[in-house]
């Protein structure tokens, strides 16, 4: 385990800055790629540990997937190009592969094991794996399939109409891409609107899909064509920066090329609702994914309530915000966040205990966390937990402490920011 003194002794957070590459993007570029014909550039590319992990996974199948220069480009040959792996296929620390791959995984004809490292061997399978075998899929693995390794028999899938239990924008993508390859018509129902990039990728991609309010279907045996993927930038990335900019005095950053999909940008919603001086000018030239630029200021906040519909838009950002409420005024109520116990970590009671470790007054319950600000938050010893965006939150919450913070494993970042201190270095003034 690394350790990391942040103690940047600065007032505010001024500039401009472009935030890598959105990870959810960046990994269904490079599975799209893979299960096409042809080839595919994806431009932008997040070179984190978990999509470097995809793309590791998808050589191992077969795909002659090369760097060029700072373009990924995938040579795919479709469906049947994937073959059989000679060793397992290890996701490392990567949800969105483990759970997207064992969609692709399922209906191809040939056997395969699924690894990961001690972070995935915790996360919940059955909400993919359960579906699957609704068609026809033959998986096996620790507690009948729920964990990691997981064993993967390929073979024959036929279609299903399936009632999603929680809003999961994996376990939707995972049965999407079953669907592409079964007998007849899927159909997914969502409880609430989650991130919709594997539905716009289908589309990229020349696929065909029908998207009727929270009800998507696709039809089986759809061959894909190579593309060109501009990978927008990280909303959730980009939040970090948003958020330092708000709580901290005399501060404006200007954040470029970032990714605007609608169902991401929770984040923002928050902001404005807490009272953020924040501005958007959207790029008119975007392709098929919505960007545009984001300006925030120093800003005067006031606690809110967060729930409902809105937490599947802003569910990786709830860490962030948990920072951000405690420089609110007043109590900010963050409640239908269940899904955030199985992220990298329990990302309730680790929110609330590091957060805790620096002096702020925040209280976990079973769907969520009771904030109350604004607080003084003063130094410590905090720990990441192996888990990014809780990593990125800390490192955010050190520019506002009265003394040094000491970050416990820190070099969990790389996952999905590999330069983020270096680039908050450079916003300090």
């Amino acid at each position: 385990m690394e350790v990391k003194q942040l103690n940047f002794n600065r007032h505010s957070i001024q500039g401009t800055i472009k935030v890598p590459g959105d990870k959810s993007i960046s990994h269904r570029a490079i599975m799209f790629g893979a299960i096409s014909s042809g080839k595919t550039i994806v431009r932008n590319f997040l070179f984190g540990a978990d999509c470097l992990s995809t793309i590791s996974c998808f050589r191992k199948l077969g795909v002659n997937i090369i760097q060029e220069d700072n373009e990924i480009v995938i040579y795919g040959e479709g469906w049947s190009g994937l073959k059989e792996p000679a060793s397992v296929l290890d996701v490392g620390n990567s949800g969105t592969t483990t759970r997207l791959m064992l969609g692709i995984l399922a209906g191809r004809p040939f056997h395969s094991v699924v690894i990961g490292d001690d972070s995935i061997a915790k996360r919940p399978m059955n909400r993919v794996v359960l579906p699957l075998r609704q068609m026809g899929a033959k998986i096996n693995g620790r507690e009948n399939g729920n964990y990691t390794p997981i064993a993967i028999q390929g073979s024959p899938l036929t279609s299903i109409t399936y009632e999603l239990p929680v809003a999961s924008a994996q376990v939707k993508s995972c049965l999407l891409l079953a669907g592409l390859q079964a007998n007849g018509e899927t159909t997914i129902i969502e409880p609430a609107a989650t991130r919709d990039h594997t539905e716009k990728m289908i589309q990229h991609f020349g696929g065909e899909i029908s998207i009727r309010n929270n009800q998507i279907s696709v039809q089986g045996n759809q061959q894909l064509t190579g593309t060109v993927v501009d990978v927008p930038g990280d909303i959730s990335s980009a939040a970090f920066f948003m958020v330092a900019a708000a709580i901290m005095g005399n501060s404006e950053v200007k954040l470029e090329n970032v990714g605007l999909n609608p169902t991401r940008t929770g984040i923002i919603d928050v902001l404005i609702k807490m009272g953020a001086d924040i501005s958007i000018e959207m790029n008119k030239d975007a392709s098929y994914e919505p960007v545009g630029t984001i300006t925030v200021r120093t800003s005067i906040l006031k606690g809110i309530e967060i729930s409902g519909d809105l937490i599947p838009r802003l569910i990786d950002e709830l860490p962030i915000i948990a920072l951000l409420a405690t420089q609110a005024e007043g109590t900010t109520i963050i409640k239908n966040a269940e899904e955030l116990k199985v992220k990298e970590t329990n990302r309730i009671d680790a929110v609330a205990r590091e957060l805790s470790q620096l002096g702020a007054n925040i209280v976990p319950t079973e769907d969520g966390m009771i904030i109350t600000g604004k607080t003084t938050l003063h130094g410590g010893t905090v720990s990441s937990l192996g888990d990014h965006r809780i990593g990125m939150m800390l490192g955010v919450a050190s520019l506002i402490c009265k003394e040094k913070v000491i970050l416990e494993d820190y070099e969990a970042v790389e996952v999905s920011y590999p330069n983020f201190f270096e680039d908050l270095q450079a916003l300090l003034k």
